[in-house]
């Protein structure tokens, strides 16, 4: 079902940030980092799969390179980190709970939409219905909504209103267009996008597991580029 898994995403976010407002500070810090390694490897897992099912890694390889080398010209990464921090430091200003509810609102909205996991996610569910990934989003976010809730309060649950509009849009988006194709889950385009969205979860669960720095984002012109690659291709052949 398209836009299951916003919904279920909104969902894990609000029970999240109510555990967090009434006995979040009770959690450890060991219980929510074996969790976060869990939902790492599961993601692995996820992205291992979704390669497994590109027939031809070719066009996503080409298109990854391609991306990757525009997505570090354009700084795509540094760009949203950037964001991120003025958003934080505009917010952060001033002193009182009214501060701390903003805070606590762009800080969440930040995390839970600003990142390739909810764009990929958003895009795997449109074009084929598989909310698999978002599933995976939807409890880290949950298990984040109790940490963030424990600290800046009731704002961080304002954040469900940006991940419906911004996910869910995404989502009905890539709906849309998953109507003009014939099966849009054999189609070689949508292969493509997932082929290059299998490698960019994997990039997501080494970061999640904390063994090295995959600039995630800085690939993410790739999902565009793949298909361009194989019209060209294809074209051409």
């Amino acid at each position: 079902m398209r836009g299951l898994g916003t919904i279920i995403n909104t969902a894990t976010v609000l029970v999240g940030g109510s555990v967090g407002y009434f006995i979040g500070h009770r959690i450890k810090d060991s219980i929510r980092t074996i969790v976060v390694q869990v939902i790492g490897l599961a993601t692995l897992v996820m992205g291992i799969s979704n390669v497994m099912d590109t027939q031809n890694l070719v066009f996503p390889l080409v298109g990854m390179v391609l991306g990757a080398i525009i997505g570090e010209l354009l700084r795509i990464e540094d760009r949203l980190e950037s964001l991120g921090e003025v958003l934080r430091k505009r917010f952060a200003k001033g002193s009182g709970d009214e501060s701390t509810v903003v805070q606590g609102f762009v800080t969440a909205t930040l995390l839970f939409c600003v990142g390739p996991m909810t764009l990929l996610g958003a895009i795997q569910n449109g074009l084929t219905g598989d909310a698999s990934l978002l599933f995976l989003k939807a409890t880290l976010d949950g298990l984040s909504a109790i940490a963030l809730t424990s600290s800046f309060g009731v704002g961080v649950g304002f954040s469900v209103l940006v991940i419906l509009l911004y996910q869910g849009g995404v989502a009905l988006l890539a709906g849309t267009l998953s109507q003009a194709l014939p099966d849009p889950a054999q189609d070689p385009r949508v292969l493509l996008v997932t082929g290059v969205g299998g490698l960019m979860i994997l990039g997501i669960g080494i970061n999640l597991l904390g063994l090295t720095r995959v600039r995630v984002a800085s690939f993410l012109p790739a999902l565009l580029l793949a298909p361009l690659v194989w019209a060209l291709a294809d074209r051409l052949g």
